[in-house]
């Protein structure tokens, strides 16, 4: 059975992917850095989208997370960044002033926290005027794979959503609750495909959850091996949605 994940390696390995790559380069073009720039990235975890973020040329880059391992594995690994400062501190709570920022960030964040809507709520309030945020927020309900008894996939997926990941279905409220927090959204939801099953295990712990689920009452032991059996042969295909969104303050300047 699977130990402790190694949560900044797991990182490190999904940042790596294409799929992720993807992604966060689309962010990083919605977000129209510029060297003047203030950007703050709220639960930036290991940091490494804190050196994409300072190659930008921004004046001053802030990674905030509230993991202090998460704080000073980012710390270590931008130390050569003088215009990065990373802080432990809340989503919710931010340690900035009012309308100090010019561009924010979160990325796979509002599963974590205890209150979404604080945390939109928090963004609002440092934004400038003119400001843009981007979101990305999976939604685990929804992730698909091909081949495998579908029963067994639906109770793997179940024991995730409601054992493992607090918030797994924040994905598809992203848009609800950056409008009530006084946001004009962009939205876009993609299905992002892999094709490989080591990858897609990689990203979504196919193997460890189902672990988890047979560890939990949720699953026989033997029908997930038959099912990790299965998803092991090709052709293979997982997917989910990925909820993606550019915040602007609404009534603000463009």
């Amino acid at each position: 059975m699977a130990g402790r994940v190694d949560t900044i390696g797991y990182l490190d390995a999904v940042a790596r992917h294409d799929t992720a790559r993807a992604y966060k380069q689309r962010l990083l073009s919605a977000l129209d850095v510029w060297r003047r720039h203030t950007v703050v990235d709220v639960g930036c975890g290991p940091g490494a989208d804190l050196v994409d973020l300072a190659a930008t040329g921004a004046e001053w880059v802030i990674g905030i997370d509230a993991d202090p391992e998460m704080v000073a594995a980012a710390r270590a690994r931008t130390e050569e960044y003088p215009a990065v400062d990373v802080h432990r501190a809340d989503a919710a709570a931010l340690p900035l002033a009012d309308a100090m920022v010019d561009r924010a960030r979160l990325d796979r964040v509002l599963h974590r926290v205890d209150s979404p809507a604080a945390v939109f709520a928090e963004l609002r309030r440092v934004l400038r005027p003119d400001g843009i945020a981007v979101v990305a927020q999976p939604d685990w309900d929804t992730i698909t794979v091909d081949p495998g008894d579908v029963r067994v996939g639906r109770a793997v997926r179940d024991f995730l959503c409601d054992q493992v990941v607090p918030g797994a279905t924040v994905g598809r409220r992203v848009a609800r609750l950056a409008e009530r927090a006084g946001f004009e959204v962009d939205l876009h939801v993609t299905a992002p495909v892999i094709r490989d099953f080591a990858a897609a295990d990689e990203i979504l712990g196919l193997r460890r959850n189902a672990e988890r689920a047979v560890r939990g009452g949720g699953l026989a032991p033997d029908v997930a091996r038959r099912w990790l059996h299965e998803l092991g042969t090709a052709p293979f295909l997982a997917t989910f949605l990925l909820f993606t969104a550019v915040l602007r303050p609404r009534g603000g300047t463009r």
